[in-house]
């Protein structure tokens, strides 16, 4: 939803920033890599109750999310590969963030938030892998659904920051599994529109 909604409309400021900044003597893919390495860091402080700090280090993780691809179009270096080691690294970037929570659960024996959060965990495996595999057989882009990964960052970002982490892994469980249910019933919609031909046969 966020995604749609924006798009690349915060290119304008953020090329402003990356242009008069050391931003400009980085690759794309070091600031996607860098990225990451908060995430990594916002994970260990989930694991050792430091939620707050963890919250702002998450924030600045999703700042270098958005310059990555601002700094790749500003500076004219777009690639494919680049492309991909950024959803690579977004795909770990989720699943290190939700496995803090299940250890840290777990530490605490708190069964009921680990099952909670393994729930969670599938719908954010299973969000970007229905797009992928649908824009495999359809010709649009499959990004409909209420809860893409700016959507599901942010809500991890408030749960930590004013710790209330269970009211939003009720709500990423239910509303993870609702976009996936979303993007297959707009799948669907989309097969219907082409030849039969077309539809007989669909590899695993």
């Amino acid at each position: 939803m966020l995604s749609a909604k924006f798009g690349h409309r915060l290119d304008v400021p953020l090329s402003v920033l990356i242009r008069n900044s050391f931003f400009a003597k980085l690759h794309p893919n070091i600031l996607t890599l860098l990225g990451f390495s908060f995430n990594l860091l916002a994970a260990v402080l989930i694991l050792y109750d430091h939620w707050k700090t963890a919250a702002a280090v998450i924030l600045i993780a999703g700042l270098f999310d958005m310059l990555d691809g601002a700094a790749a179009r500003t500076m004219k270096r777009e690639t494919k590969f680049g492309g991909f080691i950024d959803s690579v690294t977004d795909r770990y970037s989720d699943m290190v963030l939700v496995l803090s929570f299940i250890i840290y659960f777990s530490l605490q024996k708190n069964i009921h938030m680990v099952f909670l959060c393994s729930i969670a965990s599938i719908g954010f495996v299973l969000i970007p892998y229905t797009k992928a595999r649908a824009e495999k057989f359809i010709s649009s882009p499959c990004s409909v659904g209420i809860m893409e990964r700016a959507e599901r960052i942010i809500l991890i970002t408030v749960g930590c920051f004013f710790n209330i982490i269970e009211p939003i892994f009720w709500i990423l469980a239910v509303l993870t599994h609702l976009t996936v249910l979303q993007r297959i019933h707009y799948t669907w919609k989309e097969c219907q529109k082409m030849p039969d031909v077309e539809n007989k046969t669909i590899p695993s």
